[in-house]
């Protein structure tokens, strides 16, 4: 399989379930509301889908590596498309919280799916640039999918999710013709035929790199939930200017994901980026605390999301090269913690910032840094046994 060729259509695919998961994002509290749901029952209704993921990326990856990620891939985009679908026809809150319990088990498939794809058809030495690229695509999903929403809300609360659904049934239709199933039949036996627990990836120095990518996710979530408020009180930022902003800081990351991650760690190594990552976002939270306008929170902003973007990237490659277990059971697992990350992030980082509202972004440097003495602790660890073998 020509991975020149395949690249492509997965950074396509990818972003067109990225851009149809985004463009509920702006509309979807306005819909709770609409069938009755409280500020709380909207809580509920966002947790669920990040504990469903939690619950069901691992399984997910791991029937991708027995039956292989083309079937995998379109089970999860058939079941976001469906709850997009039920979504637009709600009349009631219990029917957003079945579809979004539905959206939440069947697309846990999409993301370890793809990364194992990559892990796939890449050689060691390029796994970090197709693992950014699949950063890159999620990551401009998110930017355009919100502002698409926005638009077509104008004439109804319920038509961005008819054209969520329609962008993932074109998405299905796309990875049905184009393509090509990347796992050969010989390693989807040899997976059956395994006996070995789901968990077996998370052993040996690896397990630490699972932790690593729960506490860079938490501070994320963390940020993204509180810096409407932050730049809203420090710089007096409007709703307009802040979706300006985050379009800012998507793009930088997406570009660098796409382009600079994968050569960095082409010439210097997967755990030069993530070091380098985690330095640059720790830099940006602190940098964060010192906004006073729209373009000093946009700068600070993306210095943040340009550390933070090729962290996941670098990780993925990183344990799809050195672990023993299939790629799917991988990708599952770090997608399971990530999703961890997402459920404890919005609320901890909430807390935080009605104690003080810098507090999130203190404690997403100290957060940093712990994440970089967890990389070295690993670096130290891999080494010796290495040195054992």
């Amino acid at each position: 399989m020509k991975t020149k060729k395949v690249l492509p259509i997965l950074f396509l695919v990818m972003f067109l379930v990225m851009v149809g998961f985004g463009i509920i994002i702006p509309v979807l509290p306005f819909l709770a509301e609409k069938v009755g749901g409280s500020p709380t029952e909207l809580g509920l209704l966002m947790a669920v889908y990040s504990l469903m993921q939690l619950f069901f990326a691992p399984i997910w990856g791991r029937v991708s590596d027995r039956i292989g990620r083309k079937p995998v891939m379109m089970i999860g985009i058939a079941g976001l498309a469906a709850s997009f679908f039920i979504m637009a026809t709600a009349d009631s809150l219990w029917v957003l919280f079945v579809a979004r319990i539905v959206g939440g088990v069947l697309s846990a498939a999409n993301m370890p799916t793809a990364m194992a794809y990559v892990a796939d058809i890449t050689t060691p030495e390029d796994r970090g640039k197709g693992m950014g690229i699949i950063g890159a695509a999620t990551g401009l999903g998110f930017v355009f999918g919100p502002a698409i929403g926005g638009i077509f809300s104008k004439s109804s609360l319920n038509m961005p999710f008819y054209v969520a659904g329609i962008s993932c049934v074109f998405t299905l239709l796309l990875v049905a013709i184009l393509l090509k199933e990347s796992l050969t039949k010989e390693n989807r036996v040899l997976q059956a035929n395994k006996k070995e627990p789901m968990w077996k990836a998370f052993q040996g120095p690896l397990s630490i790199m699972f932790v690593l990518q729960l506490i860079i996710t938490l501070s994320l979530a963390g940020l993204e939930t509180t810096f409407a408020y932050f730049a809203a009180k420090k710089a007096a930022i409007d709703t307009v200017q802040l979706g300006y902003i985050f379009m800012i800081m998507g793009l930088g990351s997406a570009m660098v994901q796409g382009g600079l991650a994968g050569k960095m760690t082409k010439k210097y190594g997967e755990g030069a980026v993530i070091r380098v990552g985690i330095i640059v976002s720790a830099i940006g939270f602190i940098l964060i605390l010192f906004s006073s306008n729209f373009w000093t929170s946009a700068v600070f902003l993306t210095i943040f999301g340009l550390g933070n973007g090729v962290i996941r990237p670098a990780i993925s490659a990183l344990l799809t090269k050195n672990s023993n277990s299939g790629h799917g059971n991988v990708t599952g697992l770090l997608s399971s913690f990530d999703s961890l990350g997402r459920i404890i992030g919005p609320p901890l980082g909430g807390l935080l910032f009605s104690v003080s509202i810098g507090l999130p972004y203190i404690s997403g440097a100290i957060l940093s840094i712990i994440a970089l003495l967890l990389y070295q602790l690993y670096h130290m660890k891999a080494r010796k046994v290495k040195a054992a073998i």
